[in-house]
């Protein structure tokens, strides 16, 4: 058997940024719905190094699984963050369809998460927006804004890396961290490791999608904010353990009542953003359903491609 195997050059030629945004806008709403299912990511920890991580999710006809990795340390090594494959299978016959190269795909998703969660969320007027952290995925977020026809400024901890992206999109260098914090909408991209908003930083009307801390003992905000914010989150499971909301938890100051899934948003099941004064947060886990909507958009591309075939 034979099946086409989607390099990250591939994904990004079958998956525009408009395709990926509205992939993954319906594939929160299918979830929410229960139309589209998966089981909580699995991960295998070996840290401080890094883990590895098991998604799968069935939906739209297809069962997919992911076998990705999160090693924050290995840009300094010359090698990428996020590595792995993505399978899609028939979900009614059970064949191999395709593989992906997962970087690509996380990527895509990731930066169609953020933009979502941005756009459902801000407060109408939002001006300024910025993106923090330009590595793989703040790069693609950034890719995203631009796409959607949103002005951005970019910061990251490597000068020269934000100058990069900021020249080749077509953005621009926010003049220090303080400045990108305090834009209307703020999208973190970082690996998770130093809080980004301390307590008592958030603004009134703020809205901030938390791309980074995805996993246990990671934290872009402090906890104490979490208090002071409207909460939504991707998966209330998968975040109340391992995203940002799971210190929260922990600490008492986060109930699952506080929560609203941004899939429920969408599907008009719930209510988002009240007024402009308040503060806004979406913590993001990462979902399976989503690297699944990302997968079928690119499969759909397949015979416009030349595609390697892979003998199984």
């Amino acid at each position: 058997m034979a099946v086409p195997f989607f390099a990250g050059a591939d994904v990004e030629r079958a998956v525009s940024p408009h395709d990926a945004y509205e992939a993954v806008k319906e594939a929160f709403v299918a979830h929410a719905r229960g139309e589209w299912t998966m089981q909580p990511k699995l991960y295998v920890t070996n840290y401080p190094a890094g883990d590895f991580r098991a998604m799968p999710a069935l939906g739209g006809g297809h069962a997919l699984l992911k076998w990705v990795t999160s090693f924050p340390g290995n840009p300094p090594k010359g090698l990428p963050t996020v590595t792995g494959l993505v399978l899609l299978s028939n979900a009614e016959t059970g064949q191999l369809e395709a593989l992906f190269d997962a970087g690509a795909v996380t990527a895509l998703r990731t930066a169609a998460a953020a933009v979502i969660a941005a756009e459902t969320l801000a407060r109408a007027g939002a001006e300024t927006i910025s993106v923090i952290g330009c590595g793989v995925n703040g790069a693609e977020t950034t890719r995203m804004f631009r796409a959607v026809g949103s002005d951005v400024s970019v910061w990251d901890v490597d000068e020269a890396r934000a100058a990069a992206v900021a020249h080749y999109l077509g953005a621009e260098v926010a003049p220090s961290l303080a400045d990108a914090l305090a834009s209307d909408i703020v999208v973190t991209v970082t690996p998770g490791r130093d809080v980004l908003f301390p307590e008592g930083s958030l603004r009134e009307g703020q809205h901030v999608s938390l791309m980074g801390a995805d996993g246990p003992g990671k934290a872009e905000v402090a906890t104490s904010e979490l208090g002071r914010a409207d909460l939504f989150c991707d998966d209330w499971e998968q975040a109340s353990h391992g995203g940002e909301l799971a210190a929260g938890v922990e600490a008492g100051v986060v109930t699952q009542d506080r929560v609203t899934e941004i899939g429920r948003v969408l599907a008009g099941e719930a209510e988002g953003r009240r007024s402009a004064e308040d503060i806004t947060l979406f913590d993001s886990t990462g979902l399976a359903i989503q690297d699944l909507a990302i997968a079928k958009a690119a499969l759909a591309k397949a015979g416009q491609l030349d595609l390697p075939q892979l003998s199984l």
